[in-house]
């Protein structure tokens, strides 16, 4: 992982801060509980952004902070998309894209740690759908280029992202995760 203080961290820290802003905001239908744990989203946030390039990163900062001048909350709009409150923001082909590989990462990681990863996809890809309506073209094909390259190395970027959030929770992988799992399921059996 990148030390606290890196560039890298610091853009992230930055995204994290202005989705935070938006979030806290948002009024959705049923209330998010991370609304109430800003610690727990900003843990969760990271992780999300702990893949991306640099590259990538910077082209969401600056749209967030664009959306921010604008009088825009993010935020609000994928909320509502989620609950259907509002049509499509946008359609690109690149989006049915990114959900796929996604989605398919994540089934693979469920496959694998079912006890870490239970029932996972039930509502992870209209999550991923409505946020990715909310990002500028430009930032949709850098990560559809990311997502490929993913994919032709044979990486998953879901358990990137997972490994990143348990490493930094303290487990070494998501092997370590899971055993952990596995025993506290059996001691709370006896």
């Amino acid at each position: 992982m990148n030390p606290p203080d890196s560039p890298r961290e610091r853009i992230i820290h930055r995204i994290v801060d202005l989705e935070w802003k938006m979030f806290s905001t948002v009024k959705a239908r049923e209330p998010a509980a991370c609304q109430e744990e800003e610690g727990t989203f900003r843990l969760m946030r990271w992780m999300s952004h702990s893949v991306y390039s640099d590259l990538l990163l910077d082209m969401l900062a600056s749209h967030l902070e664009t959306a921010t001048t604008a009088g825009r909350n993010l935020m609000t709009e994928k909320y509502a998309r989620m609950e259907d409150l509002i049509p499509p923001l946008r359609t690109s082909p690149l989006i049915p894209y990114i959900l796929a590989a996604e989605t398919a990462w994540m089934a693979d990681l469920g496959r694998r740690y079912p006890l870490t990863f239970p029932g996972t996809g039930e509502r992870f890809g209209a999550y991923l759908a409505a946020e990715l309506e909310t990002w500028p073209e430009d930032a949709l094909e850098r990560y559809a280029a990311e997502v490929g390259t993913a994919q032709a190395t044979g990486a998953n970027l879901v358990e990137a992202r997972y490994t990143n959030l348990f490493r930094r929770l303290g487990d070494p992988d998501l092997e370590a995760r899971e055993h952990r799992t596995r025993l506290g399921m059996f001691r709370c059996a006896q």
